[in-house]
């Protein structure tokens, strides 16, 4: 339960002890108020996050603060022994202590908005603050939803309608649309900053409302009903954003499309989802090419499209309108309103063989990443957040949630982000708050693309998609001078199970604590505690997947589960808990080689070897030869410069021999031009394995 300092309530319902918080908030968002339209309230505003000033030298606020000067915090998992019997048998060289990249200073501490949680409720470090969230959920979430201010036109009754952790049915009894709870603050403060053409726009929320909410009534004058699915496969801009947030509006279900993806993996997420349109664009323009993007949705056998016109000259076909001609002259007075559990998106898994996972999203999950964002990604109200990224994936839905729900802005590039122009319009757009995948960090680096430019307006990098190699993001938190986040997790989760926060000394490639909210279980093969093992998530938390639309839920993330002292869910992948508490991901469990009957991951062969000169991006697998037996290693190197296979495998072997083990022998070497990727970045493996055994 809460603190008995402390209480938590939202519409009329009251959780935790019976004395009130004393603190006043001095947040400009979170105890903002602004009239709503039709039958919505906004529940009240819990105590919010105080800047330095605002907190008196002797204050319970600022003696919380003063504790969490030291570096040296107790993190949650800390205190466990440091391995476990269950170890990897590999060498253990990569464990020695590393030294931070990056120690928060006292007014980052003090800023951060996890440090005024904490000082709210009497909690002295992190490790408590995690405890009471997994051991208290009700009370946390409620907590977490007044601080957001999460708007309800019919208050709950409760957080959780059951007690079982598969399906806690969040909010029972309440009515809502989450869209209402973007348009909280004022009207003018900026929302979006997107590059038009060559032009830095700034969109305003009441212009990012007028327009969204247009498209909502043009939603509600087809006749189409809430739950009726609408497709988006096009770049993330502000077309897409505004039809994202106007379908959600009128009680309609997104489905995400990757832009990337070819007519067949459109064609097979449009069968599973049965959308009754499609909202696209005429061309993609990338590195200065035009890419067919409704072609491409033609060919897949789209219903009707509805097409933003770029200046391309393609012609649609019958039944076919602009995108210009949507929404409707006025907008939609209000969102619709649907029950907490109702679903507004349909994601997809990152599937690398067979049909991907259909994961629908409900009014509830952005809660999840709007949290994930406010505390461990520390983002602020009125600051810029950007994240090159897509709707087809859910960092892109993420981004608007986490930004808006927190009273920020968010930014949209429009062009590949690997390049310089991408690094100017941080600039341009102000960015405090910038998401990476390693790759675009290596393209930086090896193409000076940071060399001149003032990023001294970004205080926080995250970074998620792919594992990530630590001299890379060395180098970026010393160019930077901020801290790299590491945020791991899934669409079936709405965010992140692990990451890291702002008062806490950066080490590269890891992390430091499960999010608030999700306990964790790392087990071996026999279902044991291990240092090194299969993650397992401890449920239940707002965001998680209640069903699958082409999957037994059940049988995919809850069975054949070892038995627990609490219950579990699946999530597949592999993690390393180190001697000083931090974490570090060693890929997925489907990634796991098996090499002179010494069990390995990808992700460790690939950061050891991922800095030998010469090597520019590298995925590691291991295959049977022809005729069975021991499994080979093989290396998909994509290199920096000119450089001979035989040249790179002499030098990663003699890496891997004094860093990793000498028993790991590199079969071969293969050079590419580039790395198979899903479209959230991640690197498919299984891809590379079938090229090899056919």
């Amino acid at each position: 339960m809460l603190p008995d300092h402390a209480t938590s309530s939202f519409g009329g319902m009251r959780v935790g002890g019976s004395r009130g918080c004393s603190a006043v908030s001095t947040d400009p968002f979170e105890n903002s108020t602004r009239p709503v339209h039709g039958p919505f309230t906004t529940a009240p505003a819990g105590t919010a996050r105080r800047s330095a000033p605002a907190a008196a030298k002797g204050s319970r606020e600022a003696r919380s603060r003063r504790r969490m000067r030291s570096w040296r915090m107790v993190l949650p998992g800390s205190s466990r022994r440091a391995y476990a019997s269950g170890r990897s048998t590999a060498s253990d060289a990569s464990l020695a202590p590393v030294t931070p990249s990056w120690i928060p200073d006292e007014a980052t501490i003090d800023a951060a908005n996890v440090t005024g949680l904490m000082a709210d409720l009497g909690l002295a470090d992190l490790a408590a603050l995690h405890r009471w969230s997994v051991e208290d959920r009700d009370a946390f979430w409620s907590t977490v939803v007044d601080r957001l201010g999460i708007v309800f036109a019919v208050a709950p009754r409760a957080v959780r309608a059951s007690d079982d952790p598969r399906r806690p049915g969040w909010f029972p009894g309440a009515r809502m649309n989450i869209v209402e709870s973007c348009w909280r603050g004022s009207p003018d403060r900026l929302a979006v900053v997107h590059r038009r053409g060559g032009t830095v726009v700034r969109t305003s929320l009441a212009e990012l409302r007028e327009a969204a909410m247009r498209f909502a009534a043009g939603v509600v004058a087809r006749g189409w009903e809430p739950g009726t699915r609408v497709a988006i496969a096009m770049p993330m801009n502000l077309e897409a954003v505004v039809a994202y947030l106007g379908i959600v509006a009128a009680g309609g279900v997104v489905v995400s499309i990757a832009d990337s993806f070819a007519p067949d993996e459109i064609a097979t997420r449009l069968r599973i989802t049965d959308p009754v349109a499609v909202v696209t664009q005429d061309v993609v323009r990338r590195g200065g090419k035009l890419l067919p993007m409704y072609d491409k949705v033609v060919a897949a056998g789209a219903p009707e499209a509805i097409v933003v016109d770029t200046g391309a000259g393609v012609e649609l076909r019958r039944g076919d309108r602009p995108y210009d001609a949507f929404p409707a002259a006025e907008p939609l007075p209000a969102a619709v309103v649907v029950e907490p559990g109702h679903p507004s998106n349909i994601l997809f898994s990152s599937g690398t063989t067979g049909e991907p996972k259909a994961i629908p999203w409900d009014h509830t999950t952005p809660i999840k990443a709007a949290m994930d964002g406010r505390y461990h990604q520390d983002i602020h109200a009125e600051e810029v957040v950007a994240w090159p990224t897509n709707l087809g994936w859910m960092m892109g839905p993420w981004l608007i949630y986490a930004a808006l729900l927190n009273g920020a802005a968010f930014a949209l590039y429009d062009d590949v982000p690997t390049g310089r122009g991408f690094c100017e319009f941080v600039v341009e757009a102000g960015v405090n708050v910038l998401g990476v995948v390693p790759s675009i960090v290596a393209a930086w680096r090896a193409g000076d693309a940071l060399d001149g430019l003032d990023w001294s307006g970004v205080r926080v990098l995250s970074s998620t998609g792919e594992a990530s190699r630590p001299d890379d993001y060395a180098w970026l938190m010393e160019r930077v001078g901020a801290p790299v986040i590491e945020y791991c997790g899934g669409t079936e989760i709405g965010g992140g199970y692990i990451s890291a926060t702002v008062v806490e000394p950066a080490v590269p490639s890891t992390f430091t604590m499960p999010t608030l909210g999700w306990d964790l279980r790392i087990l071996d093969e026999d279902g044991r505690p291990t240092d090194e093992g299969e993650v397992f998530l401890v449920p239940p938390s707002i965001g998680m997947s209640v069903e699958l639309l082409n999957r037994d839920h059940d049988a995919v993330y809850y069975g054949g589960l070892p038995a627990a002292d609490v219950p579990l869910r699946r999530h597949g992948d592999r993690m390393r808990r180190l001697p000083d508490g931090r974490y570090r991901a060693e890929g997925r469990v489907d990634d796991t080689m098996n090499l002179g009957g010494i069990k390995v991951s990808s992700a460790e062969i690939e950061r050891v070897v991922g800095g030998v000169e010469g090597v520019g991006e590298v995925a590691a697998v291991a295959v049977p030869p022809p005729g069975g037996g021991p499994e080979r290693l093989v290396l998909f190197v994509v290199p920096h410069g000119t450089v001979a296979a035989d040249d790179l495998r002499a030098a990663m072997q003699a890496r891997i021999r004094t860093a990793l083990n000498p028993l790991f022998k590199i079969d071969r070497v293969v050079l590419v031009d580039a790395l198979p990727r899903t479209a959230s970045q991640k690197v498919m493996r299984r891809e590379l394995r079938r090229r090899l055994t056919g």
